[in-house]
């Protein structure tokens, strides 16, 4: 969780499934919609072609959280 975001590009594809995997089984007790597809979806999106600067995989997933959260939100 503390690696830099800017090396998720790089990662393996084994590397990459086993991390949004693990993130998804933690998170989706928080909403079923952040599981594991959503999370390889932001991060292929934002690393592979958004500037991540010094944000860690941890900073990436907490505002993935939030922006799920916030949807939630505004469809109630």
């Amino acid at each position: 969780m503390d690696d830099k975001a800017s090396l998720w590009p790089r990662a393996g594809a084994s590397e990459k499934i086993d991390f949004t995997n693990r993130v998804g089984k933690s998170m989706s007790t928080l909403s079923p919609n952040l599981d594991s597809r959503y999370f390889m979806r932001c991060l292929e999106e934002v690393a592979n072609i958004g500037d991540t600067k010094d944000l860690t995989m941890s900073d990436m997933v907490r505002t993935y959280v939030s922006l799920q959260g916030s949807r939630s939100g505004d469809s109630e």
